[in-house]
């Protein structure tokens, strides 16, 4: 029997591309947490508005690559594009740590936009091809917990840093995920549900070239399909919408603990991003089988869930942003940890209710896309209200933002199945 047909290997390929989502969000994560560290050896890293920038950088890069890295995972081996995103990020990650001047990081952190962006189309697309039926949501929820561990674990960056040096730390995060690409390439296994060259299921490896040139009409048909899908559009614009605070807690939340709880950053990261993690994960692996059992009666049950997950993260905006003690900044992160995993672990399998699988890897693409764009400006302008002392305010107001996705999610979204195939 093929290893893929093997009742437990869909598994397997969560296990292994977990670890992925890991290092994916680690090694993007502790640069946010190590700016003090860095700016001893790079003084430009003592502006805040100059590590906006940086920051920024990534998310226009990732953005822009986001729709292509996704029309790509629709129309190539899925495996070999992990593989390959994985080496060279975890390479640009090592390459940081001989970095000397702030041009050198901001090109680096460039290139890592590059390379992480082609990875989550094509993992939550593989992943959906391997649970086609009532276990979508928990498998996507549980390999969305690894990014939550990253950023849990990058948030020790600055930990790490002061023991070591954030050269040894960049160094030795790398070399991890370079060793990891190896194991991938021996244990994952591509997977098609839809005809692929005219053979489902099979791996291939089609030349980018040949991709471009010979499939333009496949992708015009599914740019074209997206364009004129009233829910994608609505899917879109709650996914962006949840992208403003989940990439402002992610560059911006350790500065901003830090700054009004008047505590150093080593104990600032940790409170930043563990508590969010750790929250995620509870939500993730609530959510997941939650809105997996409610669509079984309800074919709205996943939507349902989502819509819980950003009610519960309105207030914990609110209370990031205007919250003045520990408890508070706890208790915050607590509440946008749990709703933010139930909004997550059901953005792929909600997508999936809409939109056929050939064509969602360049779905979620756009969605990416969309959530980068709209994060990177929202980043630069934290970074401006920081340097004024408001960036609380800036967080509070994203609670009106999400109000409206609400609102339009419950009010629009009406699938007619689980798995549009």
């Amino acid at each position: 029997m093929n290893l893929t047909q093997r009742k437990y290997y869909p598994w397997i390929v969560v296990a292994l591309l977990w670890v992925v989502a890991l290092l994916n969000y680690m090694d993007r994560q502790m640069l946010s947490t190590m700016r003090d560290a860095m700016a001893v050896d790079i003084s430009d890293l003592e502006s805040k508005v100059m590590f906006g920038k940086i920051m920024a950088a990534f998310m226009w890069i990732y953005g822009f690559m986001s729709p292509v890295s996704g029309i790509v995972a629709d129309r190539v081996n899925r495996k070999w594009l992990i593989v390959i995103s994985l080496a060279v990020w975890s390479a640009v990650t090592m390459l940081m740590g001989y970095a000397t001047n702030y041009q050198e990081i901001y090109w680096l952190r460039a290139a890592m936009g590059v390379s992480e962006a082609l990875y989550i189309p094509a993992a939550l697309s593989l992943i959906a091809d391997y649970f086609t039926g009532k276990q979508l949501s928990l498998a996507i929820g549980i390999h969305m917990t690894g990014l939550y561990m990253g950023q849990a674990v990058g948030g020790f960056g600055a930990f790490v840093a002061e023991q070591l040096s954030w050269q040894s730390t960049f160094h030795w995060f790398g070399l991890v995920g370079i060793v990891y690409a190896g194991v991938l390439i021996v244990a994952l296994r591509e997977k098609r549900v839809d005809s692929f060259e005219g053979k489902a299921g099979a791996e291939h490896r089609i030349p980018l070239s040949k991709v471009l040139s010979n499939n333009l009409r496949a992708v015009g048909s599914s740019l074209g399909m997206l364009v004129g899908c009233v829910a994608f559009w609505t899917i879109l614009f709650f996914f962006a919408s949840c992208s403003v605070p989940g990439w402002a807690t992610k560059n911006w939340l350790p500065t901003l603990f830090s700054d009004s709880l008047g505590i150093e950053m080593i104990w600032a990261g940790p409170i930043a991003t563990i508590t969010i993690a750790f929250t995620s994960f509870i939500g993730v692996m609530i959510g997941g089988p939650m809105a997996d059992k409610w669509s079984r009666v309800n074919l709205r049950g996943r939507i349902y869930t989502s819509a819980i997950g950003l009610g519960m993260m309105i207030p914990a905006l609110v209370l990031m942003g205007f919250g003045t003690n520990v408890a508070a900044a706890i208790g915050a992160g607590l509440l946008f940890g749990v709703g933010y995993g139930l909004f997550d672990a059901n953005n792929m399998p909600i997508l999936c209710q809409f939109v056929p699988s050939r064509s969602r890897g360049t779905a979620y693409g756009i969605m990416n896309m969309a959530g980068l764009f709209i994060g990177a400006m929202a980043t630069n302008v934290l970074g401006s209200l920081a340097e004024k002392g408001m960036m609380g305010l800036g967080f509070a107001c994203m609670a009106g933002a999400l109000l409206l996705a609400l609102m339009a999610q419950l009010i629009i979204l009406r699938p007619k199945t689980l798995n549009m195939e």
